[in-house]
């Protein structure tokens, strides 16, 4: 298993704590800007994935979708969590429903910021790791200038630099199946849906979760992008801060 890097913000309480996991490219600075807010009445506990921040590769092997769900465990059983909010930001998301899928008993409500639940559609889940193949081969050739610019990539610091950024692409940005998609008629907890108004891949998928995913809430935050928590801090911690009020 790979050395991952994480961060426990604020004191124990006897609500239920909070884990975000960040988005392909990014690193947990990139919750820096709401964790005042987050944490002032519950453990927040941030996490660089595979290959990301400070977190190293894989160690023996690759980095795989069921290795992050096995560290997302990990991480709350250092907290001594029996159930957390379970919260994460594009690929993070994307994560944080297969958590969900696999692991209900531990799930106290979900967090899903500027993300999708992959494709049902063989076609389309070919077409999107096609895509992520590209990408791979791009940061590979070009180093970190392959990664989109945005404010959560621009705080990221990679120890491992690009070439353990292709590593996770290759093996945890691209999709297998429609487990997750499957899933979002049977998640049974709390649901937060936020996204970027000028987040135009994503407004749509945002749309499909909340149409399918039970009770669900959806947030549209106004002059924010794919990072809409970095866009518009005041307004993401408000939303969810009230979420979680309400839990």
């Amino acid at each position: 298993m790979p050395d991952i890097a994480y961060t426990i913000h604020g004191a124990p309480s006897a609500r239920p704590p909070l884990l975000l996991t960040h988005g392909f490219g990014a690193s947990q600075a990139m919750w820096g800007p709401n964790l005042a807010a987050l944490s002032s009445e519950r453990q927040v506990l941030t996490w660089d994935l595979p290959g990301h921040g400070a977190s190293t590769g894989a160690g023996a092997g690759e980095p795989s979708h069921d290795g992050c769900i096995e560290e997302m465990l990990e991480l709350l059983d250092r907290l001594g969590a029996g159930r957390a909010v379970i919260g994460g930001m594009s690929l993070g998301g994307y994560l944080s429903l297969l958590f969900c899928a696999r692991h209900p008993e531990r799930v106290a409500a979900l967090l899903l910021v500027d993300t999708g639940p992959g494709f049902r559609d063989d076609a389309a889940r070919e077409a999107w790791n096609s895509w992520v193949g590209g990408l791979a081969d791009d940061l590979d050739a070009r180093g970190l200038d392959a990664l989109r610019s945005g404010p959560e990539t621009q705080a990221a610091e990679h120890a491992g630099g690009a070439a353990t950024l292709a590593v996770a692409a290759r093996a945890i940005l691209t999709q297998r199946d429609g487990e997750a998609f499957a899933s979002l008629g049977s998640v049974a907890v709390p649901t937060l849906i936020v996204v970027g108004a000028d987040d135009d891949r994503f407004l749509a998928a945002a749309e499909a979760m909340a149409r399918r995913i039970p009770g669900a809430r959806k947030v549209i935050l106004e002059k924010a992008g794919h990072a809409a928590n970095m866009d518009q801090p005041a307004a993401f911690d408000h939303a969810v801060g009230e979420f979680l009020e309400g839990l």
